[in-house]
């Protein structure tokens, strides 16, 4: 495992100290997070509000920027991480995927490869919807009852760990050179790739 990963946030409860467009900050025990929230959650949430609790996503741009991302529930949360590994969704776009309505709703929408479901969505066209259909249809199960599991590869879960979707970490650790066989140094030269290092 690499001495090096971050400390990964995935709840916070506090007082909103402001809105400012599409984030706000959120006081924790004196310290203010920078949170982006889909709009229907961001509308729901008032100044100085106190006891506001927020499931979280932390992800680390290639650019080394941190940025959190914040989720009404538990359900939610994990179904931003399904569609975070979907190849060309990012994490803005996932988030406002994941809080489209109730997760079960929007994981039945993909099983029926409702396309009307999903429209209307900035920045997400009728050809990126129609892909993320096909890559989770059949893919999701009960994921609003179940843990998400290990792939079995170290390696890719390490990178995932760091902020990277699964997708992301596949590919970069397919462009490496056969003869490197030690996982550690396999994440290394991914981050390479990702001009982490």
């Amino acid at each position: 495992m690499l001495a090096f990963a971050p400390i990964m946030i995935s709840y916070l409860k506090g007082k909103i100290l402001l809105k400012d467009s599409d984030y706000i900050i959120l006081e924790t025990n004196g310290v203010g997070y920078k949170v982006f929230v889909p709009e229907a959650l961001y509308m729901q949430l008032k100044e100085g509000q106190e006891q506001v609790e927020m499931f979280c996503a932390l992800q680390v741009r290639k650019e080394e920027t941190i940025e959190l991302y914040g989720l009404p529930s538990f359900e939610a949360l994990k179904l931003f991480e399904v569609f975070r590994d979907v190849s060309g969704i990012g994490p803005k776009a996932a988030m406002v995927l994941a809080s489209l309505g109730k997760p079960a709703d929007t994981t039945k929408a993909i099983e029926q490869r409702n396309t009307a479901y999903f429209q209307g969505i900035k920045g997400i066209g009728e050809k990126k919807i129609q892909k993320i259909i096909l890559e989770l249809t059949g893919k999701l199960g009960n994921f609003t009852g179940e843990k998400r599991v290990s792939s079995g590869d170290e390696t890719v879960d390490s990178l995932v760990s760091l902020g990277f979707s699964r997708a992301e970490a596949k590919d970069a650790l397919s462009r490496l050179p056969a003869e490197i066989a030690d996982p550690e140094q396999k994440i290394k030269e991914a981050l390479k790739l990702f001009g982490r290092q």
